[in-house]
């Protein structure tokens, strides 16, 4: 932990020296929530999001709020090392290019409706409210990249062997889930006359209320449709891996891990509902994935089980400017530059692509020195292409 802010009703612990106005103010709305636990936990990746800080880990007794884990339900990174070791410019070239064409992009879908096998095993998906309306379009987009700051690159790591990595989330289902019981815990709120200002964007659910229990069901299952959607994408990454390298290629067991969610867990000697938005779980032992910016490096680590932290860690570099701000501002020609001497091939061809430069996130490094008591680097990964939503 770099320091600890004691004005509000609980302490906000920050693993960063500078938050923005934005999200210091969002962190001591968390703080003074009337259900909230212990303390509010800042990774050093924190940027201002909607409700809650990107970066934050936020513990409640008895309650759950749907904005706090936010839209992109289940979002996360996955990655897999090849026993490759060398992948000539040319071949990489051609990879990227069959990639493009098996992953829709942006806000692309598959043409044809994918294999049910792909969904998420669930018993029974349309018992959910959400889920079974937006079930049949979900199989149209599972497999498939999605927008904003999501990716599929190719990576060279420490350990010499080129590792394939994917960050994407649910899709539309995740955010129809999320904004369906945010608009629901609003009226309730509005309804209970909550302590909780509106402004804050922090409408919560208690945990024995009809309500929750059907948010938390669609939320699993989100979570659960974001795993298979990096699955699919990845088992075909494979295979286009396959295609070129044959017999030269094998894959080792894909990490996967999610850094939007909430679940029940026991810290403190309480069991309590911890939300990580744009945080991702570093218990003892656990193996997570911490990208950085295109164009940085990025990271396999090993969690340390800080209970300060929640046993959490950062999701990535985090933003230091919006997105608009940086296509205004970030020189076009300067970002292209930096990235062509570092051999990527890279998706920064115009300005409206400035949003993803390097130069719009944290120092990567500075991160990692931040949240040294959060985790161990394992593998230390090179990017070499990058294919962005």
């Amino acid at each position: 932990m770099i320091r600890q802010i004691n004005t509000e009703n609980l302490p906000i612990k920050l693993w960063l020296v500078d938050v923005e106005d934005g999200a210091l103010q969002q962190a001591k709305n968390l703080a003074n929530l009337p259900f909230a636990y212990r303390h509010v936990a800042l990774m050093p990746d924190c940027h201002q999001g909607f409700g809650m800080p990107i970066g934050g880990v936020l513990a409640l007794d008895e309650v759950i709020i749907p904005n706090a884990v936010g839209v992109d339900i289940g979002c996360g990174m996955c990655a897999v090392k090849t026993s490759l070791e060398h992948i000539s410019h040319p071949q990489l070239k051609n990879i990227m290019a069959d990639i493009r064409d098996v992953t829709p992009l942006g806000f692309k879908h598959h043409k044809t409706i994918q294999d049910e096998k792909d969904m998420p095993d669930n018993d029974d998906p349309y018992s959910l409210e959400v889920v079974s309306r937006e079930y049949e379009s979900a199989r149209y987009q599972v497999g498939t990249l999605g927008g904003g700051n999501h990716f599929i690159e190719i990576q060279k790591g420490s350990d010499g062997k080129i590792w394939i990595m994917i960050h994407s989330g649910s899709r539309n289902i995740g955010k129809q889930v999320a904004d369906h019981y945010n608009r629901l815990a609003i009226k309730l709120n509005e309804q209970w006359k909550s302590p909780v200002p509106r402004s804050a964007q922090l409408a919560y659910l208690p945990l024995d209320t009809k309500e929750s229990h059907e948010y938390i069901k669609e939320m699993q299952y989100c979570v659960d449709f974001a795993f298979a959607n990096r699955k699919l994408m990845m088992s075909r990454i494979l295979d286009i891996f396959s295609d070129h390298f044959k017999s030269e290629f094998n894959a080792f067991p894909m990490i996967n891990i999610a850094h939007n969610y909430a679940s029940k867990e026991k810290h403190f000697g309480k069991e309590v509902i911890v939300h990580r938005k744009g945080a991702t779980l570093a218990d003892e032992g656990t193996v997570g994935i911490i990208p950085g910016s295109q164009g940085t490096k990025s990271y396999i680590v090993k969690g340390k089980g800080n209970p300060e932290s929640f046993n959490s860690c950062s999701h990535g570099a985090g933003r230091v400017m919006g997105r608009k701000h940086a296509q205004r501002t970030l020189n076009l020609k300067e970002e292209i530059r930096k990235l062509n001497e570092k051999g990527v091939i890279h998706a920064v061809r115009s300005v409206r692509d400035l949003d993803e430069a390097a130069s719009a996130y944290k120092d990567i490094d500075l991160v990692m020195k931040n949240q040294e008591d959060l985790v161990e680097i394992l593998i230390e990964l090179t990017p070499m292409a990058v294919i962005k939503g």
